[in-house]
């Protein structure tokens, strides 16, 4: 079961014309313990679950920071949380990492697209604080809807790229990650299309795989292939046994028989509902596992995956 607790609306402002910052107090006064990188569920109204990074500085303990781009085509989330005022309660998780920043003294190097930046900005402040080289690069339409300005003007180097459209973007793309320091790491955070561009310019110059790390926060709903054949699960720790059809999810035929899976962004690109594999061999259709982690059939996104047999063994 995931730990919950109430928090206060204590503050929020609009960062840009489209993305509004809250900074959420535990309504109990509770310390906070947090890394860079690390995301909250936030509980809002007709069970909607969402996530949202945190972009706290290292000296940011008592309260967390969030921004929320309000998307034209949201699913009610981002609606649901421009809706708050100040003195508002909400319901969180804990804070989760599974955008862990790396330990180590080779640079940083982060590439932000739009609202990708803020667990980007909280890894850049943590680098700056422990005396570590690290440059956050911001791409933007225009200034207006360039966040965090503020931020940005206090690291040492944080550039800000302004209205690129390709072939300029791929140009300053492939400058930036060209001829990469073994020792260094990438982090990249934005628009699908975005990512998919510098994921592939990196490899493409040379960096290497287990270097190249990346959060996506969602992906086009029309992208997503989610049926199949059916086939049976079985819950090891439950003893349970459930039938998983054709165009049914995991999660949604868990939900059918009366249990409720930890969920959340139910495209395959979050990492909540990661789930180890007893038996049998998963069918991958997620974006969050690397392909070492998919090659190895021990783990599975059961709110996107299958099985590519008659039965699953999950241990749940």
């Amino acid at each position: 079961m995931t730990l919950t607790q109430t928090v206060t609306v204590k503050r929020l402002w609009d960062e840009t014309p489209e993305i509004r910052c809250f900074e959420l107090a535990p309504a109990d006064g509770a310390p906070l313990t947090f890394e860079p990188g690390a995301h909250v569920e936030v509980h809002l109204p007709d069970k909607m679950v969402r996530q949202y990074s945190l972009w706290n500085g290292p000296a940011d303990q008592s309260s967390i920071l969030i921004g929320v781009k309000k998307e034209p085509q949201s699913r009610g989330g981002s609606v649901a949380m421009h809706s708050l005022c100040e003195g508002d309660t909400l319901v969180i998780g804990a804070p989760r990492n599974n955008f862990a920043l790396h330990d180590n003294d080779g640079p940083a190097i982060l590439l932000a697209g739009g609202i990708g930046i803020t667990p980007l900005l909280a890894m850049a402040r943590h680098r700056v604080a422990q005396g570590r080289p690290s440059t956050l690069h911001l791409f933007a339409r225009d200034a207006t809807h360039a966040p965090f300005q503020r931020e940005l003007s206090d690291l040492p180097e944080a550039p800000v790229h302004l209205g690129l459209n390709p072939p300029t973007l791929n140009k300053v793309i492939g400058g930036i990650l060209s001829n990469p320091d073994p020792l260094a790491h990438l982090y990249l955070c934005g628009p699908g299309p975005f990512m998919d561009l510098v994921e592939l310019e990196a490899v493409l110059v040379g960096w290497a795989a287990d270097h190249i790390h990346l959060e996506r926060f969602s992906i086009d709903p029309d992208a997503l292939e989610l049926d199949g054949d059916s086939f049976e699960v079985v819950l090891r720790q439950s003893g349970k046994t459930i039938q998983v059809g054709p165009e049914q999810t995991i999660i949604a035929a868990m939900e059918s028989a009366g249990i409720e899976p930890l969920t959340s962004c139910e495209q395959g690109v979050c990492g909540t509902c990661m789930t180890t594999v007893v038996d049998g061999v998963p069918d991958h259709r997620d974006q969050y596992l690397n392909d070492d982690e998919k090659a190895s059939g021990t783990l599975i996104m059961p709110c996107v995956s299958r099985c590519k047999g008659p039965r699953l063994v999950l241990d749940l």
